[in-house]
């Protein structure tokens, strides 16, 4: 398979994109039964999102590490994603103008690590992770957030076929290319064609 070094892969329907994050129990039960963070979510603190279901794995270790033994899928609007690609700023130096003021009043970041296969293995292409600070938390915890799904059971299923040597695919989650404007695309830096 022939895939872009940069491109967003993402569980996603007509409603919404799919993204996940880890917490520990204290946040995670009251996020899910409210269907929004509320506290001990801190706004305060930068948040990060992520589109791939394996990159998360990696992440918090399929749900081992401490304070990431809960993982969250979090439906939000495709509206609130584009508000976030478009207010965001690369991480890292993108060589065009005024890079260093934009990265430091940008509400949004923007990560490309590499992607990660079950074993956590690095994969030949990119993954995005997109980091929330100030008034993108707060949009994220009040407007775009349509739902959140505590899927831990499911990861620790993938976790235990993996580990046993078989295949895990089916228990994935179908991620496919994430459409992006060629605006969206050029801001965050997205492989094109």
């Amino acid at each position: 398979m022939n895939v872009p070094y940069r491109q967003i892969r993402a569980l996603w329907t007509e409603r919404s994109i799919t993204v996940y994050q880890a917490y520990d129990a204290a946040i995670a039960a009251p996020a899910v039964a409210a269907q929004r963070f509320v506290p001990p979510f801190k706004r305060e603190r930068m948040t990060w999102i992520k589109p791939s279901f394996l990159w998360m794995m990696y992440r918090c270790g399929y749900a081992t590490k401490p304070g990431q033994e809960r993982v969250l899928a979090v439906e939000l609007s495709h509206e609130g994603f584009a508000w976030a690609l478009a207010h965001s700023c690369l991480s890292h130096d993108d060589r065009r103008p005024d890079w260093a003021r934009r990265v430091r009043r940008s509400p949004v970041r923007i990560q490309w690590d590499p992607e990660r296969g079950p074993r956590h293995e690095a994969l030949a292409y990119r993954s995005i992770q997109v980091g929330l600070t100030g008034e993108a938390v707060r949009r994220y915890v009040e407007e775009w957030t349509l739902g959140i799904s505590d899927i831990t059971e499911r990861v620790r299923e993938v976790r235990a076929a993996v580990r046993g040597g078989t295949d895990a695919g089916a228990l994935l989650p179908v991620e496919r290319p994430y459409p992006l404007s060629d605006e969206l695309a050029e801001t965050i830096g997205a492989s094109v064609g």
